[in-house]
């Protein structure tokens, strides 16, 4: 008997994220929970232990911030999950009325906030016009960048004198360049860019007044690696470490010291970096994921981590928890394994959750992430237990176009999108099968996103290989997708397959779940947001529309938000819809 209650308790366990404090004020804190079973934006005082929720919406909020002073937090607002919207404000203290917190700007996509200690704002932009980056100062609202292709306000320097923009004015938004200009008037004081293939990524100004140099991820070894430049003095300074993986770092507040994190193989350490004595100090973290992590004024590194197996806590290097959230901790799982198979790309990296009784071949859910820039870690996620729970092997697959093995592999599903990622799948469904894992008369196939895309690709392209297909948020007929998505998403999409639908035709055709619907055989349920701006609900109704006239079965499941939900009880009533769809059609 599947214990209803423990799955549904891993949804509804309060859980909070890391708090983002204020850098003048920083016993001022926000944070994200969804203690109320809506994630919101809340705030914490460190001194008198007050914690109070700040937004309450309908259908929840996810971005926020407070700013240098700790004297007002900031949140977008959009309507009903769309992404399209203004950024708004309320006094820290809750003593006063939300308010637009820049006037004269109209509702847009979100594209990066920076605030100032002095009272300057950058706001990055996009919708039809492009992409512009606004500086509002003193009630003065004035534009400090504006172009057709893809950008972001990327940092402002501790004395708010140069912004960071990063930008794709080249025409590739998958590896863009940095420019930094003056903030009084937009000129230009230094340009950075590693050529065509090759990204680079504003992580921070040295957070020093007088002090401009900008931390920077780059790739030009193949993977993810950080460098200091200074745009005035045009000096750069490259700093590697015997390390496997890949590098992340931000600044400690001093800025004499680097907080490095370092992912290989799903999983994430912490250590300090001393930019003098170039000393690299290990932070001891548990085996597992970091979702987060910042050094505070005293030196201590706060963190938020979690395994498959344990759900996630705020933790700090000193010893102990940091931020608890309300009610009981959320049931624990099984623990991940890893899977090394052999590829027609090279060696893949797969998690496999396996029931905690019994022995397979398992009914075995293959559910594959999103992005396609992400990947599936050593982390908790309630969703796999819920699956686990009911008697489920799940396989997590880091396909070629994931993120965390370098920069050949991430980029490898380019002009060949889809198709390359499902033969990585594949390869390791045909491991699972041979190993005796999984029953290959039940195997699900799922995902969210660009994990739906992949499920419906999927089940065209390879009807034999899978029983059930559940694809939630998916690119479902590429094209329309293209047509309705937001600006953004369509520059990434340009990227990817080396031009529009109108320029590349065939591999926009040869990449779309709708040019494979006839031979779709297994049941089919598709999860969709009426009000998603990255996969659009037009283009899933078309794919939908083709699978009636065809006699296909399936099913919908349709919820009044954007491209996924931020209600706990949503997210159940989907988790439901989901295992039993599969429960059925197995």
């Amino acid at each position: 008997m599947v214990d209803e209650e423990r799955w549904k308790a891993r949804f509804r366990a309060a859980r909070v994220s890391l708090p983002r404090w204020a850098r003048d004020a920083p016993h001022r804190s926000t944070y994200r929970s969804n203690a109320t079973g809506t994630w919101e934006i809340y705030v914490w005082d460190r001194e008198t232990g007050e914690r109070r929720q700040v937004t309450d919406r309908a259908n929840g909020t996810w971005m926020g911030d407070v700013d240098p002073s700790g004297r007002w937090v900031w949140w977008f607002d959009d309507t009903d999950g769309d992404e399209f919207g203004v950024w708004k404000r309320i006094p820290f203290t809750g003593e006063g009325d939300a308010e637009i917190a820049v006037p004269g700007l109209d509702a847009s996509y979100p594209s990066g906030l920076a605030l100032g200690s002095r009272g300057t704002v950058l706001v990055g932009r996009s919708g039809e016009h492009g992409s512009t980056v606004h500086r509002y100062r003193d009630g003065e609202l004035a534009a400090l960048y504006e172009h057709t292709e893809d950008a972001h306000v990327g940092a402002l320097s501790r004395d708010e004198s140069l912004t960071a923009i990063g930008h794709s004015e080249h025409g590739d938004s998958r590896h863009m360049a940095i420019r930094v200009v003056r903030t009084d008037d937009g000129s230009t004081v230094g340009e950075l860019w590693d050529g065509p293939g090759k990204g680079v990524y504003a992580g921070g100004f040295a957070p020093v007044a007088g002090d401009t140099r900008l931390l920077v991820s780059h790739e030009r070894r193949g993977r993810d690696e950080i460098l200091l430049w200074d745009p005035v003095a045009g000096e750069q300074r490259e700093i590697t470490f015997d390390l496997p993986g890949e590098i992340d770092a931000t600044w400690f507040p001093d800025g004499t010291a680097l907080l490095v994190t370092h992912s290989h193989e799903a999983r994430d350490e912490l250590y300090r970096y001393d930019l003098s004595s170039r000393e690299l100090t290990r932070i001891e973290t548990p085996r597992g994921s970091i979702g987060g992590a910042a050094a505070r004024p005293d030196g201590t590194v706060e963190f938020s981590w979690s395994s498959a197996a344990e759900p996630p806590v705020i933790r700090s290097s000193s010893g102990g928890v940091v931020l608890a959230p309300e009610g009981p901790a959320a049931p624990s799982s099984v623990p991940v394994e890893d899977a090394w198979v052999d590829g027609p790309g090279g060696r893949i990296h797969a998690l496999v959750c396996r029931p905690a009784e019994g022995e397979g071949p398992f009914p075995t859910v293959f559910d594959v992430h999103g992005g396609p820039t992400a990947q599936d870690d050593d982390s908790f996620v309630p969703a796999v237990a819920a699956w686990v729970d009911h008697g489920f092997a799940v396989v997590r697959v880091n396909y070629r176009g994931s993120t965390g093995y370098g920069s050949a592999w991430r980029d490898a599903i380019e002009g060949r999108v889809g198709l390359t990622e499902l033969e990585d799948v594949r390869a390791v469904r045909d491991w699972a099968v041979a190993s005796g894992l999984a029953d290959p008369d039940r195997l699900v196939l799922t995902g969210g996103s660009w994990g739906g895309f992949l499920t419906l690709l999927g089940v065209g392209t390879r009807p034999d290989d899978w029983t059930v297909a559940v694809a939630a948020v998916p690119v479902a007929d590429y094209v329309a997708a293209f047509e309705d998505e937001m600006e953004a998403l369509q520059a990434f999409d340009r990227s990817l397959f080396g031009g529009s639908p109108e320029e590349v035709p065939d591999k926009y055709r040869e990449s779309s779940p709708i040019t494979y619907v006839e031979q779709v055989r297994a049941p089919v349920l598709v999860l969709a947001g009426e009000n998603d701006p990255r996969c659009p609900i037009r283009q899933i109704d078309n794919y939908l529309g083709r699978l009636a006239e065809l006699g296909r079965p399936h099913e919908v499941y349709r919820y009044d938000a954007g491209h996924g939900s931020l209600v706990v009880e949503e997210r159940i009533k989907q988790m439901e819809a989901e295992i039993g769809f599969a429960l059925k059609n197995l």
